[in-house]
């Protein structure tokens, strides 16, 4: 395709300039585009080919960046990335010193909030309406763009709640299309459901209720009813909604009966849908891994169950729920209650795993210290995606979990150094704790070609000795294992060394560490989260402690946050890469000398 009018739209002023009878071939150009660069680059293509219709309408009938567009979550907005000055860069999204997937505000003027996790984006617009509001600009417009999944989150009621009791300046558009990444769930989406298309304010709905004009729903991809809808609502004042129905993945046929695989498809052919088959692996994913020993684990006791906020396919619980829908509950984008579920069924003796993403497990740190924690309930926290993420960069990347949770007292934190070892540590948390635990892993694939061993119990707070040495210890926590595995094998002509796996940080072996401290005068530590409150501070202290007098590096995760890109990008930056750790071994090497 030749973008004859796409490639003449620089930011959305040129949009303007348009007829609005041009504005159907924009649209297929538009979706053509998406569809070009995401199939050769990757990235996340369902949702913004669900919104073609929505962005173009949004910025023709308002008058961004001056009127204030924000987007949830940020899934559905290449198409708004594309008509803002970053059509000709667009190839670089997610990729090393690219552009990012999500809204960044240091990006682009047009746009106006940041984000990458959902339901953040009323909060925000609101905010904004208000500050208007006090500066007397009451003609400066904000307009919110939520899915029907992000609607249904906490945080977005908590700011529904507030706003209908404001007269802010605030256009909220709920694009339904009945899924997130998965299918949505709740009451709520089966209320949207039953809409019926309607050109009035809809009454009886939540959002009368609230003191919000519901309007809709309408057909989102009805682009100049969408352009008459806009306007008459821009010239409304107060908080009102527009309910837009839509469908993800539109114009491509493969992503429309697929919705799931085509949220984030990875490569495929731009003319047909087909995705791009990958090298068959003789590895398996670390989710994997864990959804199909956590169904093992439950065919072998049904008191085992399963909680996750709104993953089931990118954390592989669906396993579990395609054999055991009672026992394993998508609750949807709702952390906190999915924390909180998981310690009341846990305290009528449910052995429950939470499975949630590390940067997901932010937004419900309170409920990790209040409800489970401090009441001491032995709920297992599955935490998937710890540590660098790659390419969905800084918003996802799992580096924080480490520090906030070292912090809470009968917590146990662990991490799988490998595929054996995740297994083994869900099978323990399987047996019964005394105290709630955290087991970390990685996003992907690991390095063992046969991981389906039989299951062994491991001692809490035991770490274990992988490779004798004489010169130099490192310790590592997790599946950065991998990478030092790979470093000691290249410095082996130059010097001994030892390699430990620490396997908790909490609470530490310091039976280990003291004859670790014994033997070594030279210590690394390795781990793939924040250096400031990450297990290496925490061996330091101990060594101070016990008076410690050798050498200890810790190789961690820098405090600033680090850009998207692939792994190898990401970990060389954060200096945990696997020429990172030769480099720190060469240079102890070379002080041993």
């Amino acid at each position: 395709m030749e973008y004859n009018l796409l490639k003449k739209i620089d930011d959305p002023s040129d949009l303007r300039q348009l007829k609005q009878d041009q504005l159907s071939q924009v649209a297929q150009e538009l979706r053509e585009f998406i569809i070009d660069v995401v199939a050769a680059k990757e990235g996340h293509l369902g949702a913004s080919l669900g919104t073609v219709e929505l962005t173009l309408a949004l910025h023709y009938v308002f008058n961004t960046p001056d009127d204030n567009l924000i987007w949830d979550v940020g899934h559905q907005a290449y198409g708004h990335k594309i008509i803002t000055g970053r059509r000709d860069d667009f190839h670089t999204i997610r990729q090393w010193n690219g552009i990012a997937g999500f809204p960044k505000i240091t990006e682009s003027v047009y746009d106006t909030f940041g984000a990458g996790h959902s339901s953040t984006s009323l909060s925000a617009a609101l905010g904004m309406a208000l500050a208007a509001q006090q500066d007397n600009d009451r003609d400066r417009q904000h307009i919110a763009v939520i899915g029907d999944a992000s609607i249904a989150s906490g945080m977005a009621f908590e700011a529904l709640n507030h706003a209908g009791v404001t007269d802010a300046n605030l256009l909220i558009i709920l694009n339904d299309n009945a899924i997130g990444i998965d299918p949505s769930v709740g009451a709520l989406k089966q209320s949207l459901a039953q809409s019926v298309p309607t050109d009035t304010t809809s009454e009886n709905t939540l959002f009368h209720a609230l003191n919000i004009d519901h309007h809709g729903p309408v057909d989102g991809h009805d682009l100049h009813l969408l352009i008459h809808r806009l306007s008459s609502l821009k010239k409304q004042k107060g908080i009102r909604l527009l309910h837009i129905q839509t469908v993800k993945g539109k114009g491509l046929p493969a992503a429309e009966q697929d919705q799931v695989t085509y949220h984030a498809p990875g490569k495929f052919d731009k003319s047909t849908g087909k995705r791009e088959a990958k090298p068959i692996s003789k590895f398996t994913k670390y989710q994997d891994v864990f959804g199909l020993t956590l169904l093992e684990l439950a065919k072998r006791d049904q008191n085992i169950m399963a909680i996750t906020p709104a993953m089931p396919s990118g954390s592989s619980l669906h396993y579990m729920m395609k054999e055991f829908p009672d026992r394993a509950l998508d609750v949807g984008i709702a952390e906190q209650h999915a924390v909180t579920l998981s310690a009341g069924l846990a305290l009528q003796g449910k052995k429950v795993f939470c499975v949630i993403y590390s940067t997901f497990l932010q937004r419900a740190y309170d409920q990790l210290i209040h409800d489970v924690a401090l009441q001491n309930i032995p709920v297992v926290f599955c935490i998937d995606r710890a540590g660098l993420v790659g390419h969905d960069g800084p918003t996802h990347h799992g580096v924080f979990d480490i520090a906030f949770l070292r912090a809470i007292p009968n917590l146990i934190i662990a991490a799988a150094s490998d595929e054996e070892n995740l297994q083994n540590l869900l099978f323990t948390a399987a047996q019964g704790l005394e105290h709630p635990i955290a087991i970390r892993y990685p996003r992907g694939k690991g390095a063992q070609e046969n991981w389906q061993q039989p299951m062994k119990k491991i001692t809490i707070g035991k770490g274990r000795c992988l490779q004798k040495g004489k010169d130099i210890a490192v310790l590592s926590f997790g599946a950065i294992k991998e990478n030092v595995d790979i470093a000691i094998q290249a410095t082996k002509d130059q010097a001994n060394v030892a390699h430990y796996d620490l396997q908790f940080a909490q609470p530490l072996d310091t039976g280990l560490l003291d004859e670790i401290f014994s033997n070594y005068k030279k210590l690394i530590c390795v781990e793939d989260g924040s250096k400031i409150g990450g297990v290496g501070e925490s061996v330091q202290a101990y060594a101070q402690q016990k008076g410690f007098t050798g050498k200890i590096d810790s190789l961690a995760v820098p405090d600033r946050f680090i850009a998207q890109g692939n792994r190898e990008d990401v970990q060389r930056d954060a200096g945990i890469s696997v020429d990172a750790i030769v480099n720190k071994l060469v240079q102890m090497i070379d002080d041993l000398a």
